[in-house]
């Protein structure tokens, strides 16, 4: 089973033909209203993969609450420890160039109220993969980690947002996850950061694919889908939710990754970082494209 401890949020999405500069407005096009949030991106990316997936978080009791959770029932994703607060629900404002880059500004809502101990001991168990960001109290998400190493569970933790973490805390992680900007941010090469950790660091680096740099010193690399992407925004969320369901389906580490790849890529040919996630049958398909590229 695999557990998702993190944010959900209603994501406005407008399209711009340029990113705008510090200062400068840029008119834009019709503005889409979408589910969002890093914790339910990538239950949603799991569940899609083929994983059993329940997702840990809150939600405010406004407008924006059902938008949401639009995607996230309807799929099949386990909601019992999703909470309504008296907080207004979390909101990420998206713009996304001609060219399918973005620039994301968040308001957290009720993703700051989220607590770990909202997650039952029973549920953090050897055969549970812990799915982990950082948008909601980075407190509460390593306090969650360490009760699930505790008890035997794999823990995974997307370091997105790059913000401080007890650092003492990575012998607790089996995998860590990060694009190359929130790689730099980390204390020590990613070598030396993968020998502190359970099993490894893997490191997304758009195009180029991603490079695991394991415990045992050796290293692996992915290649991207060869594509032309259309929204960006869903990528990264998605490689960590694929990722997570292909270990807790069995597959091997180097065959996840390039599942999680293969995903990667099939999600910026959409606008929406839930709606152009893509299921099994899709990504299997398409990491007979990538092992061509």
């Amino acid at each position: 089973m695999i557990l998702t401890f993190g944010s959900i949020n209603a994501d406005l999405i407008v399209p711009v033909p340029n990113l705008p500069q510090p200062g400068q407005t840029v008119l834009g096009g019709s503005y889409s209203l979408l589910p969002g949030g890093k914790g339910a991106n990538q239950a949603l990316a799991a569940c899609r993969a083929g994983g059993a997936v329940m997702l840990a978080g809150a939600i405010g009791r406004d407008g924006f609450a059902a938008a949401a959770l639009s995607s996230l029932g309807s799929d099949g994703v386990d909601m019992r420890l999703v909470r309504d607060l008296e907080l207004p629900t979390g909101c990420a404002i998206i713009m996304v160039s001609a060219g399918g880059e973005n620039a994301i500004a968040v308001a957290p809502g009720a993703n700051l109220a989220v607590q770990s101990g909202w997650v039952p001991d029973e549920l953090l168990r050897p055969d549970t993969i812990l799915v982990t960001q950082l948008e909601v109290p980075v407190c509460e998400t390593q306090a969650l980690i360490r009760r699930a190493r505790q008890r035997g569970g794999r823990c995974l933790l997307n370091l997105a947002p790059a913000l401080p973490i007890d650092f003492e805390l990575l012998p607790d992680i089996d995998l860590l996850v990060a694009n190359e900007s929130e790689a730099a941010t980390l204390p020590a090469d990613p070598p030396g950061i993968a020998g502190r950790l359970r099993q490894a660091l893997v490191v997304t680096r758009g195009a180029a694919g991603a490079s695991a740099f394991l415990r045992n010193g050796s290293r692996l690399d992915v290649p991207a889908l060869a594509i032309e992407p259309v929204d960006t925004t869903g990528a990264g969320d998605t490689f960590v939710g694929v990722l997570a369901a292909s270990l807790d389906l069995g597959v091997s580490f180097e065959a996840g990754l390039r599942r999680a790849s293969a995903a990667a890529g099939l999600a910026c040919l959409g606008r929406g970082a839930q709606t152009a996630m893509p299921g099994a049958a899709a990504i299997d398909s398409a990491v007979a494209d990538l092992a061509e590229n």
